[in-house]
């Protein structure tokens, strides 16, 4: 165990008495007035600790620079161009930077600058700063906490931070610091911590299992004799949630069987998607794109399938598959990403290979022919405490306990 530093002690204790103690979110996947469609995840984060902290978020958004600008940066990198407003949750920062990952670490390490200096602009300092991804916020927290003295901590997202550190071995030793000396570590799921040591070495200090948090985590008994399958995904995203695995699977029951269920396919898209999307489609009829929905109505049309269907390619944690057993249904997932890790030996929970649609059709038949059995077991999970794991106030505990001891620990050395 770490010793206690008494002066952070002594500073968290002032900034609790002055009111809560202030951490600081430096996020590009925060909804913003500049893209407001971003994943709710991490602002479902800061809204369900507010009682217990205040936050500042600095949401950033990367715009890419032009061929002309990308040429000069090639040959000597400039100041960082930027554009900042104030909104809701704290700041929206607007930064331009090469694309194709060109300057990656530079520019951050320039951004980190910045919001080193706009802290100075804060009512009062910090008590934590987290970047929430290893891979580009966890390099403007590295280098804010440096320039700052302020403590940092990590979440982990395996899709972009897994992709990120295999495209860019040259970057390793930095990756490997920013990971190491962080005070706290919050991968979304097992898969991302395991194979995120793997690359930069196993983590001798605090990390915290934290899954994302969802509006729909009140439990709904399971229902006898689901209608069909359903997969949920915007149809933009098709090619990643892998909607020509789940077509060649249903083609591969369709030769094993009369029976073949069909698959409601929820999301919206443009016409252009539902296009690529039928013609991908197409020669199976079971399959049938049924469009958007609102909330609610996807938490029923997820409780009266006899199963959820998303074997994606990549996906760093997947809410829809936590929605789908809060109501009533089994899951199909892929292994090595998305909630892999937490169902291992779930009867109701079936991972599958996303490369093999032989994989996927072998636990859709699974899935059907099975299906009391597996709501059986998820009714007693949905009453179980590691069901309870996954509710708003369990994951709210969880983060407010791992920025707390963050925050009066020394790191390890």
């Amino acid at each position: 165990m770490a010793d206690i530093d008494t002066e952070a002690v002594k500073t968290l204790a002032r900034d609790t008495k002055l009111g809560k103690p202030l951490i600081l979110h430096i996020s590009g996947d925060f909804p913003d007035p500049l893209d407001a469609a971003k994943t709710p995840v991490i602002r479902r984060l800061v809204d369900l600790t507010a009682n217990s902290f205040e936050h500042h978020v600095v949401s950033i958004n990367r715009t890419s620079s032009s061929m002309l600008d990308v040429a000069k940066t090639i040959v000597a990198p400039g100041p960082l161009r930027i554009e900042s407003q104030s909104f809701e949750y704290g700041e929206v920062v607007r930064y331009s930077a090469p694309p194709h990952g060109l300057r990656h670490r530079t520019k951050l390490l320039q951004l980190g600058q910045w919001v080193a200096g706009f802290i100075d602009r804060l009512p009062r300092r910090p008590a934590f700063i987290i970047g929430h991804k290893l891979t580009i916020e966890g390099i403007v927290a590295h280098e804010t906490a440096r320039l700052t003295g302020i403590p940092y901590g990590l979440s982990i997202q395996g899709n972009t931070d897994l992709k990120i550190l295999a495209a860019r071995r040259d970057l390793k030793s930095s990756f490997a610091e920013i990971f190491h000396q962080s005070r706290a570590v919050f991968p979304f799921a097992p898969w991302a911590l395991q194979q995120t040591e793997a690359r930069i070495g196993q983590r001798s200090g605090p990390t915290h299992l934290l899954p994302c948090a969802t509006e729909l985590d009140t439990p709904i008994a399971p229902r006898a004799g689901g209608d069909g399958l359903v997969s949920v995904f915007h149809l933009h995203n098709y090619r990643g949630k892998n909607l020509a695995g789940m077509v060649e699977a249903l083609r591969l029951l369709r030769a094993r069987r009369s029976n073949v269920p069909k698959l409601e396919i929820v999301g919206g898209g443009s016409e252009r998607d539902l296009v690529a999307c039928r013609q991908i489609a197409s020669g199976v009829p079971e399959i049938r794109f049924v469009g958007p929905c609102d909330r609610d109505a996807v938490r029923q049309r997820l409780h009266r399938a006899s199963a959820l269907v998303l074997p994606s390619i990549r996906e760093s944690f997947g809410l829809v598959f936590i929605e789908a057993l809060f109501a009533g249904t089994p899951i199909i997932y892929p292994a090595g990403t998305a909630i892999d890790g937490y169902f291992d030996d779930a009867d109701f929970a079936l991972s599958v290979n996303a490369r093999s649609a032989v994989s996927i059709a072998d636990a859709i038949e699974r899935a059907v022919d099975n299906e009391a059995a597996m709501k059986l077991a998820l009714s007693d999970w949905q009453q179980s405490d590691d069901a309870g794991r996954f509710s708003r106030e369990r994951i709210a505990q969880v983060f407010s306990s791992g920025l707390e001891k963050a925050m009066s620990n020394r790191p390890a050395p």
